[in-house]
């Protein structure tokens, strides 16, 4: 560990920063605004995957792309039920987000049409591949990332990383956040699955703070650190260990809270 600080000596600090961050208005700039657009759960978490999926890169060019998609689907969920795969690729023809087109986006709507098919809702597709064994939702995101990406032909393989591949899959873990947990922030429009097996949507600004608080030694921010952090927080908050995710990605994003300014009032220093 970087600093040998306490769960209890955390707790306080980490609870100050939920309390005064977790709030909705201070959700922007973040895709996650976009949900907040379509109070359906149906629609909801169509656009969750869509928005989520394309969570990397620039904030603004994030924004700017989930709009694209969403402006060219209408009302989410009918028209990914009755649009066809060959009018999704049509749809979508001219679309790009740094390693993505129109055509990978096409098939994970077609991959999404193909589960609700299946199971009613991506939710009962993702509860279908749920196990009342599994210490975490990993798992259960193994089988569901093979069966969203079953139809696709390769196309949303970077759309849709899979755990076993040693991704830390930040995006579905935050889709996974967004869909299961229930605040101020998180819609929470699924029931069925507790919070308490979330793990946090790790990223090269969350594995930083971790690291410095102690919650990995790890240098990589692979899925490996993923679960050690997890498992970290797990220690503070056993029932909702993706609890502080959000308030701890405001850090460097306002300018009115620095992650060193917060690290040090935690009493550590900072990782390397």
């Amino acid at each position: 560990m970087t600093n040998d600080v306490s769960h209890s000596d955390l707790k306080p600090h980490l609870d100050w920063l939920y309390e005064g961050f977790n709030r909705r208005e201070l959700v922007h700039p973040d895709p996650l605004e976009f949900l907040y657009l379509y109070p359906d759960p149906a629609d909801m978490e169509i656009v969750g995957l869509v928005a989520s999926s394309l969570a990397y890169g620039r904030v603004a060019q994030i924004l700017k792309s989930v709009s694209d998609v969403l402006d060219r689907m209408g009302s989410p969920m009918r028209y990914v039920v009755d649009t066809g795969r060959e009018r999704f690729h049509s749809d979508m023809r001219g679309f790009k987000h740094r390693f993505a087109d129109g055509d990978d986006v096409a098939e994970l709507l077609f991959g999404i049409k193909t589960a609700i098919k299946s199971f009613g809702s991506t939710k009962q597709c993702f509860l279908s591949c749920c196990s009342s064994d599994d210490e975490t939702v990993i798992p259960a995101l193994v089988r569901f990332v093979a069966r969203l990406r079953d139809t696709a032909g390769g196309h949303n393989s970077h759309l849709l990383p899979c755990p076993s591949d040693g991704s830390p899959c930040k995006r579905l873990n935050l889709y996974l956040r967004w869909m299961i947990r229930n605040d101020d922030v998180d819609p929470g429009c699924w029931t069925g699955v507790t919070a308490s097996k979330l793990v946090v949507p790790l990223d090269v600004h969350l594995h930083r703070i971790s690291r410095a608080l102690g919650m990995t030694q790890r240098k990589q921010a692979d899925m490996r650190a993923a679960l050690e952090v997890t498992e970290g927080f797990r220690g503070i908050v056993p029932d909702d260990p993706v609890r502080y995710d959000f308030v701890l990605t405001r850090l460097g994003i306002r300018g009115d809270m620095k992650p060193d300014v917060f690290l040090r009032r935690c009493g550590v220093q900072g990782s390397e």
